[in-house]
């Protein structure tokens, strides 16, 4: 199981993360691309970081929501949604080409991410954008129920997808995430290491409400903009090692 985590989400004077603190203990690095969060600077200095560290770099693609910090839903057609995502994926592949970096996944970010999971149409139009860009990327999406039904449609579409838990967030009992504005939804210490450990062993987690719910999990993501989180990646990159 990979660690990933999504950094670069700084613009401009407004600082967010501590990417230099979580790059030494992440494999891979999920770096904003400026419509949610992240300017050219900051996006810039995110890829030196990762290179420093020989860290795996993803694009983080969003809606055009700079305000909303890319959480709120947008009514994109198909043909927006792929050339959105098409935009800023070659904006920071550009960015990494000028140091000699190369991008090995996409990873959507906010309302687009959780859109692409709940609605075929989104997930149809992502799908055809990363199955149309000029070299194969990874997708990367949430282990759910219906991870057999997500890995066909990606067979299909002729892409490589894979599949996440959240180690910082408390999961809802269809295998979702509780809502963020929902008590509980974001893990303190103990519950997120207890998560970690539980997914280590039995690739299992325990939803709000005690059910045991079973997930195949690829790479395993903390959010960079959750501070419990950020203190935490070293006792959590620690439980991820473990046998």
């Amino acid at each position: 199981m990979q660690l990933n985590c999504d950094l670069g989400e700084s613009y401009g004077s407004w600082n967010n993360g501590h990417d230099a603190a979580v790059m030494p203990y992440i494999d891979q690095a999920s770096i904003a691309c400026g419509f949610h969060a992240g300017d050219p600077l900051t996006m810039r200095n995110t890829l030196a970081i990762a290179a420093k560290y020989d860290v795996a770099i993803g694009a983080h693609p969003a809606y055009p929501d700079i305000v909303g910090f890319g959480r709120r839903s947008m009514a994109l057609s198909r043909d927006e949604i792929i050339t959105c995502l098409h935009y800023q994926v070659s904006a920071l592949e550009g960015m990494a080409q000028s140091q000699g970096l190369a991008l090995a996944y996409v990873k959507p970010h906010g309302a687009l991410y959780h859109d692409m999971m709940a609605q075929e149409d989104v997930r149809a139009a992502v799908f055809d954008a990363m199955a149309s860009h000029h070299q194969p990327l990874a997708l990367i999406l949430q282990s759910t129920q219906r991870i057999d039904s997500h890995r066909e449609e990606a067979k299909l579409a002729g892409i490589k997808v894979l599949f996440e838990a959240f180690a910082d967030r408390c999961y809802a009992d269809n295998g979702g995430l509780v809502h963020r504005s929902q008590p509980g939804a974001l893990l303190d210490r103990e519950r997120m290491l207890a998560q970690v450990q539980q997914l280590q062993q039995d690739s299992t987690i325990t939803s709000l409400s005690g059910q045991r719910i079973a997930l195949q999990v690829d790479t395993l993501c903390v959010h960079g903009d959750n501070p419990e989180g950020v203190k935490s990646i070293a006792a959590i990159r620690a439980l991820v090692d473990a046998d």
